[in-house]
């Protein structure tokens, strides 16, 4: 039979496991929490470099100079628009596809509304799906490459000059350029 001095012996190795686990614990949640607020640059970095998730060119390529038209195909490419919820402005295409030949220097727009009483500042983002069309998806002119500002009420139409670039796959029938529009963020004061 147990008395309670041995109950009170083993309790001190025990209570010494707990703290330990408790402390490990501890720092397990610290690292996770750490990395979880790492991993969104780090994923940054890694969908610039690699095109991965639809990122497309953040700055503008040069036109091609002597790029040759495929004659022989037709790509559709389909224009989407989304705004952020809060964000009091509209952004919609001039035309929701069209059918392009790779090689072609296409010109197309955007209309952005703002309908709010105040100044907006936003950022589209673009995006092209399928992820594997990203690279081959050539935005020479777009109003993506820097914030844009908007009086109460404005409406602007924006332009986008791109290229589909004629190494794209040729099972590749259909691309969509994606633009969703963000508040900028706030200077802080």
């Amino acid at each position: 039979m147990e008395t309670a001095a041995d109950v009170t012996l083993a309790a001190g190795p025990r209570k010494r496991n707990n703290r330990r686990l408790a402390w490990k614990l501890v720092g397990v949640s610290v690292f996770f929490a750490g990395f979880g607020f790492a991993l969104v640059p780090i994923y940054d970095v890694f969908c610039r470099i690699t095109g991965f998730n639809g990122r497309t060119n953040a700055q503008a390529v040069a036109a091609p100079l002597n790029t040759q038209v495929d004659m022989t195909r037709w790509v559709k490419v389909e224009f989407l628009s989304h705004t952020m919820p809060g964000v009091s402005v509209e952004l919609a295409p001039e035309t929701f596809s069209m059918k392009v030949r790779p090689g072609e220097v296409v010109h197309t727009t955007y209309t952005v509304k703002n309908n709010s009483r105040q100044v907006f500042v936003g950022q589209a983002v673009p995006s092209v799906t399928p992820a594997v069309a990203t690279p081959y998806f050539q935005k020479i002119e777009c109003f993506c490459f820097s914030q844009q500002t908007f009086q109460p009420g404005e409406v602007r139409t924006m332009p986008v000059v791109f290229v589909v670039n004629p190494e794209l796959r040729r099972d590749m029938g259909t691309v969509t350029l994606s633009y969703t529009f963000f508040e900028a963020p706030k200077a802080r004061t």
